[in-house]
């Protein structure tokens, strides 16, 4: 089976969050499982090394476009450069019209490569108009919503001549959104099947508190059994803490306290507990309700947090980091996390919502419990049995979580028993690539 995914970033040439992450995993799996699989994703002008052109042509809507190719993992991976990708950086405020010229140089540059794949798989909203070219040339899609709160939304009578699309598909039925061109509904639209990464976001999707306006088209598409949830794997070998070079390795409580030691001499914290953090620091990730939360947190624990985004939140986190129980690192800092996940005994995750969600498996398999708010993918993998789950969106339900977290902490054979729980959950992708396989197999 020939399988091409299309998504805006892929772990290790590009990431700036889980879908680099899913992207970076999920082929390599499917191909190790006999597909024949291609990802097709931008070339950043920031990205390090050049990739081998296998071809350069004028396509309408998109400027000159070159295309060139890197295999690794037995996965062909075919980037994509266009002039409106010739600047720092991935993501930028005119990207709406950037990913239009994207998605309009896609299927031209398969077709002079004589690439057919058996189905197209698009990842998010970027991918949404490369779904709909590949539906009119009547090819089988399928669609994935990583985080439906992103839409690629632009005013419809400035962003219509940057599609291509025909007359038709500009109504209500098609990508049209309240006056808006919709990036996100192009994918839901004209995709066969659409999937989410864990089945309790795939419910709550289909509701107003979740459906970000798009509720009632995700509702039809459940009815019609068109959408599905699938739960996200983790690289599993990235993530071992057996083999992990940017921790001291271990399998066991006695090597993660040594880990421990070193987290809390790197930020000169004291004898108490450590709470850690790796998010981007926004209202989806619940970051607010950590933050005012701190003044009864810092009593029972340390907490380290890692993580870059909304400088409202950062300032006040930079505020926070002058408390001795209080650590704040800005930014993406990969070994840091490394070290985060493997010193800290608990781990925090307050998401308002949370489609699948990796910091929590990453935690539980470095023996680091969960504290997690009951929504999306952190309902579908943190047992509660392993770590501590709470119901509101509200720094007071964060807190009680965290005092049951401490309360059971002082049980250390309690505590280590869930430890061994969770370090033995087993998240490989190989189980959710068999499900994308019958999947495509369905279309």
């Amino acid at each position: 089976m020939q399988v091409l995914h299309v998504a805006s970033e892929v772990f290790p040439f590009s990431r700036s969050g889980g879908l680099g992450d899913v992207l970076g995993a999920l082929p390599a799996v499917q191909a190790r499982l006999g597909a024949d699989v291609t990802v097709v994703s931008p070339w950043y002008a920031s990205l390090s090394g050049t990739p081998q052109e296998v071809w350069r042509g004028e396509v309408p809507g998109a400027g000159l476009v070159w295309a060139g190719e890197v295999r690794e993992e037995g996965v062909r991976f075919l980037f994509v450069g266009l002039p409106a990708f010739e600047r720092p950086g991935l993501y930028h405020p005119d990207d709406v019209e950037r990913f239009c010229a994207f998605g309009r140089a896609v299927l031209p540059v398969l077709e002079a490569l004589e690439i057919t794949p058996d189905v197209l798989h698009g990842h998010d909203w970027q991918a949404g108009l490369v779904v709909a070219y590949a539906h009119l040339a009547g090819w089988r899609a399928a669609f994935t919503i990583h985080n439906l709160q992103y839409q690629g939304r632009w005013n419809l009578a400035e962003a219509r001549e940057w599609t291509g699309l025909p007359d038709w598909t500009f109504g209500p039925e098609g990508v049209e959104f309240y006056g808006d061109l919709n990036l996100m509904k192009a994918g839901l639209v004209f995709a066969e099947q659409i999937t989410t990464v864990s089945p309790t976001y795939a419910r709550e999707i289909t509701t107003p508190q979740y459906g970000e306006g798009l509720e009632g088209l995700l509702v039809r598409l459940t009815l019609e059994g068109r959408l599905s949830g699938i739960l996200n794997g983790l690289d599993q070998e990235r993530w071992d803490p057996r083999t992990d070079p940017d921790i001291r390795p271990y399998a066991d409580a006695a090597g993660k306290a040594a880990n421990a030691a070193v987290l809390r001499a790197e930020f000169g914290l004291d004898d108490a507990p450590i709470l850690g953090v790796v998010s981007r620091l926004a209202d989806q990730k619940g970051m607010d309700l950590l933050i005012m939360a701190l003044p009864e947190l810092v009593e029972r624990w340390n907490v380290v947090v890692l993580g870059g985004g909304d400088p409202l939140l950062a300032a006040a986190l930079i505020g926070w980091a002058f408390h001795p129980r209080v650590a704040f690192a800005s930014g993406l800092n990969e070994p840091l996390a490394h070290r985060v996940y493997a010193g800290a005994d608990a781990f925090a995750m307050p998401s308002r919502f949370e489609p699948c969600g990796l910091s929590q498996m990453i935690a539980m398999r470095y023996g680091t419990l969960p504290v997690v708010r009951e929504t999306g993918g952190l309902v579908d993998t943190v047992p509660p049995n392993v770590g501590f789950r709470f119901a509101d969106a509200a720094p007071g339900a964060l807190a009680a979580a965290c005092r049951q977290a401490r309360a059971v902490f002082g049980d250390q054979v309690e505590w280590q028993a869930r430890m061994a729980r969770g370090m033995e959950l087993n998240f490989s992708w190989e189980g959710p690539a068999r499900q994308y396989l019958a999947l495509y197999r369905s279309l």
